[in-house]
Formats: C-alpha cells, structure tokens, sequence
C-alpha cells in the first residue's frame, strides 16, 4: 500500500466515524467540528470504497512506518460526485476563513 493510499484510507474512515458520532446530531456549524484521531487506531479505504476502523497494536509499528509519509498541511479529503475519495493540497479557506469551496 502506497503512502497516499494510506492517507486516503485514513480520511475516509475519519469521515464515516465523524458523520457517525452522536454529538453531531446538534447540527455544529460546517468546519467547526475536528476529527478525532487515536494513536491506537487505523483507518482503512478499501479497493470498494468501503471503510473501516481497525484497532492497532505496537509490535509491527516499524513495517506500518516503512513507506508512510505526513500528511502536508493544508490538505483537504472529499468524496466526489463518484463517490471515490480524493484529495487536494493546496490553501482550501479564503483569507477571512471561510471555506473556499462552499455554497454561494
């Protein structure tokens, strides 16, 4: 698995459990509300876009890093019309920090 296909997988899955978790049923304002990420989990996007969580240990940390690369800063995760998850790097809020890819 590529470093960008890893990153991709971690965004999906970060997505599904966001869009599940029940303190968003009070509707936060879009852009407000962080992903919560756990040092003991993977998130995984699989070949049929199907994605999952997975409980990590420590004993093969060192294979899981080989290859692995940061995700950069400024790098948006969205899910096209196709339903393939994407990503773009790049600055995605205008100056006044607004989302630059909204509605209007």
């Amino acid at each position: 698995m590529t470093a960008r296909a890893f990153t991709m997988l971690c965004a999906a899955a970060l997505m599904t459990s966001a869009l599940a978790d029940p303190a968003l049923a009070q509707a936060p304002t879009p852009g407000t509300v962080p992903w919560v990420l756990s040092p003991d989990m993977g998130y995984g996007y699989d070949a049929s876009g199907k994605t999952f969580a997975y409980k990590m240990g420590t004993s093969n940390a060192k294979f899981l890093l080989k290859g692995a690369k940061k995700v950069p800063k400024n790098t948006l995760f969205f899910i096209g019309e196709n339903g393939q998850l994407y990503m773009r790097s790049g600055p995605f809020l205008e100056d006044d920090g607004k989302f630059k890819f909204g509605p209007g």
